[in-house]
């Protein structure tokens, strides 16, 4: 009630893990307000790869409250994730140099390969840590980090590439949202989730060749380790939720990768 006094507007909590998001209304207006945005978000809305920011106010508890124009439209499907189109909105977020400057500028986290096979270690449980498939695949993981810390070649990435973050508006206009794991990173970082998590792996390559990533400076190998590295990750998130057929889902395809990377 406090937050709805502040803003002026009635909020509707919208679904989602943080619980910081509503539809917010006022007579016939409707915007997306959510607290404690990333202020890289008007960057975002003035490249078109967000939905339009109407206004920033910091609210009596010091939590800042932006708001975005309401997009109608829909989340992707699952299996629309293959698109070209998806893959397009994800490359314009890493070639553009300003929206890199400004999340430097904002401080933005720099992730290097060892920092993500770091990652993938913290809280891994003990039975997941003695699976043979899994100690296989940290194993490799570790035996072939990429040797990059300089942040000349990394890119902005999204670093949580979902079908829940993408919306397709009524318009047709693709949006690319939620933006709380933003890292400065290697495009692989992205480009990998995308793959893991929607297209099959015996279809990675046919797919990379078709959108064109897998160029000199993305070589198979590399975004092969990055799949693994978030794949272990997805693995370790669906275990704490003791979500076991996903997990269990994972655990094939991470059988398929390692058989892929014999090849």
């Amino acid at each position: 009630m406090e937050l709805e006094r502040e803003s002026g507007w009635q909020l509707h909590p919208i679904g989602g893990e943080t619980g910081q998001a509503y539809m917010g209304t006022r007579n016939e207006e409707r915007l997306f307000l959510k607290r404690n945005s990333s202020p890289f978000l008007a960057a975002l809305s003035l490249e078109g790869i967000s939905p339009k920011l109407v206004w920033t106010k910091r609210i009596g508890n010091g939590d800042v409250l932006t708001a975005q124009e309401w997009c109608s439209g829909r989340t992707l499907h699952k299996e629309e994730m293959d698109r070209t189109s998806v893959f397009n909105i994800i490359r314009r977020v890493h070639g553009s140099q300003s929206l890199k400057r400004m999340l430097m500028r904002l401080g933005g986290s720099v992730l290097n390969p060892a920092d993500l096979y770091n990652q993938s270690l913290i809280d891994l449980a003990p039975d997941l840590r003695n699976h043979p498939l899994i100690n296989k695949a940290t194993t490799y993981i570790k035996e072939n980090v990429p040797d990059e810390t300089s942040t000349e070649n990394k890119v902005v990435c999204h670093g949580d590439i979902s079908h829940k973050n993408l919306l397709l508006s009524t318009e047709n206009h693709l949006y690319l949202v939620d933006w709380d794991s933003v890292v400065i990173s290697d495009a692989c970082y992205d480009i990998s989730q995308l793959m893991e998590r929607y297209i099959h792996p015996e279809k990675w390559d046919e797919w990379l060749g078709s959108v064109g990533f897998a160029a000199d400076d993305y070589s198979r190998e590399k975004v092969y380790w990055y799949s693994l590295v978030n794949l272990l990750n997805d693995l370790k998130h669906n275990h704490k939720k003791q979500d076991y057929i996903r997990m269990n889902n994972d655990l094939i395809k991470l059988n398929n990768v390692l058989n892929r990377l014999k090849t």
